[in-house]
């Protein structure tokens, strides 16, 4: 069975990838960067760099810094495989606001972390982001420190994103031996448990304590989640098939 990412994926998943309600598992990842711009970046240069312009005036803590964004990506017996190019971040801001998303897919990975007490601990994105208010997993867009030998490495890219988002070691934790991985408007998210041996209070108190030391200022609050109610808080829509498979067939 072979998923191929190349088209458009949003409504006509069924009978190939799992739809967004069903996160698929996944057992491997060879996830390539090559050289040269992304397609669309080649084709639209203009338009996104007039789109920074306002995106940057709108909002001048945002960083035109480089990232990774899927060109073409398979899921194929578990295993997720595609090819991706280095382009500036300002790509994906002028990207996610079109009506059709083809031509490129957004892969990012999100570290799910579950305390003792069997609650998802979260984040609440600052002003100072491109996502205000936007509740979700601590995590980031993989990006050029990701990159090894060619390959892009997701568990670190999470170890990472979360460490200098909330100051947690993910080696602390006892991850879950599987990645999952689900989808929506060409954006696929893949996450992976992290259980810690701590309460929701203490993961929450550690948090807090490194958000005044954080340089990014990326993070205004911690939320605890303790159902998959949607409209508990403003989520990003990727978390919440995460929530409906968490709470109904994992639990805490």
């Amino acid at each position: 069975m072979t998923t191929n990412f190349a088209g458009k994926i949003a409504g006509k998943p069924a009978g190939i990838w799992p739809p967004p309600t069903s996160p698929a598992r996944v057992d491997a990842f060879d996830l390539s960067v090559v050289d040269g711009p992304h397609p669309l970046y080649a084709a639209h240069q203009k338009e996104i760099e007039a789109n920074w312009v306002r995106e940057s005036e709108a909002n001048p803590h945002l960083f035109n810094g480089q990232m990774v964004l899927q060109r073409h990506l398979t899921y194929d017996k578990g295993v997720i495989r595609g090819v991706a190019h280095v382009i500036p971040y300002s790509m994906l801001l002028w990207w996610r606001k079109r009506r059709d998303p083809e031509g490129a897919l957004h892969l990012f990975g999100y570290p799910v972390l579950v305390s003792s007490d069997g609650a998802i601990i979260a984040i609440r994105m600052s002003e100072r982001t491109a996502n205000p208010g936007q509740v979700h997993c601590a995590a980031g867009s993989l990006d050029l420190s990701d990159i090894i030998d060619g390959k892009l490495d997701l568990a670190g890219n999470m170890v990472r994103e979360v460490r200098e988002e909330t100051g947690l070691y993910l080696a602390e934790a006892e991850a879950d031996p599987h990645f999952y991985a689900s989808h929506q408007n060409n954006r696929i998210v893949v996450f992976r448990l992290y259980r810690f041996p701590v309460t929701s209070a203490e993961l929450v108190a550690r948090i807090e304590a490194h958000m005044p030391y954080d340089e990014e200022q990326e993070i205004d609050g911690v939320v605890v989640i303790r159902s998959a109610d949607p409209e508990a808080h403003n989520y990003n829509p990727l978390m919440l098939p995460i929530m409906d498979w968490f709470f109904a067939s994992v639990g805490g």
